[in-house]
């Protein structure tokens, strides 16, 4: 499938069979994400896992959605802050380094008939604690994986001439 055509398959799940999700698929769906580009291609990421019912349900503190508890795989996607690079400014990188990774991994989730869902508001310090973080290393999403029961519906986006500009910014 092309990128272009991938880009618009994928949407925002929130309904998930029960149906297992296979090792391999997780596993392929994690190398996409490793692939990702990176600043200075320090590769911050950290990606945990959680297949277990009894994992799952402790992030319940962190985003309190039926929805997202019932998928079969949870993936936190984090950043390790003393391996993300900094711009001269102080600009950290880490947090949009580990996004392109997440994009990555929902497009190759996408590419075989799963689900996901971009999670950015949860209880930051809760999933520090529920997955064990040590200091340096910061939880920056977490997407449910799984088949997907639902499907895409009215996914709108904005038109090209109201996002692009040539040579300048003008309105």
């Amino acid at each position: 499938m092309d990128l272009l055509r991938l880009a618009q398959k994928r949407f925002s799940t929130r309904k998930f069979s029960s149906k297992s999700l296979e090792q391999d698929k997780i596993i392929k769906i994690l190398e996409a994400a490793r692939w990702a580009p990176s600043a200075c291609n320090n590769q911050p990421w950290i990606f945990i896992v959680l297949r277990d019912e009894s994992s799952k349900a402790k992030l319940k503190s962190v985003y309190n959605r039926e929805w997202f508890l019932n998928a079969p795989v949870i993936i936190a996607a984090c950043c390790d802050r003393k391996k993300s690079w900094k711009r001269k400014d102080g600009k950290e990188y880490g947090d949009i380094d580990v996004a392109l990774a997440m994009d990555h991994l929902t497009l190759a989730a996408a590419e075989l008939d799963l689900g996901t869902c971009w999670i950015g508001s949860f209880e930051f310090d809760e999933a520090k604690r529920v997955l064990e973080l040590p200091e340096h290393i910061d939880p920056v999403a977490f997407t449910p994986l799984g088949y997907p029961q639902d499907s895409i519906t009215g996914k709108m986006r904005k038109d090209i001439q109201e996002i692009v500009f040539w040579e300048k910014f003008s309105r």
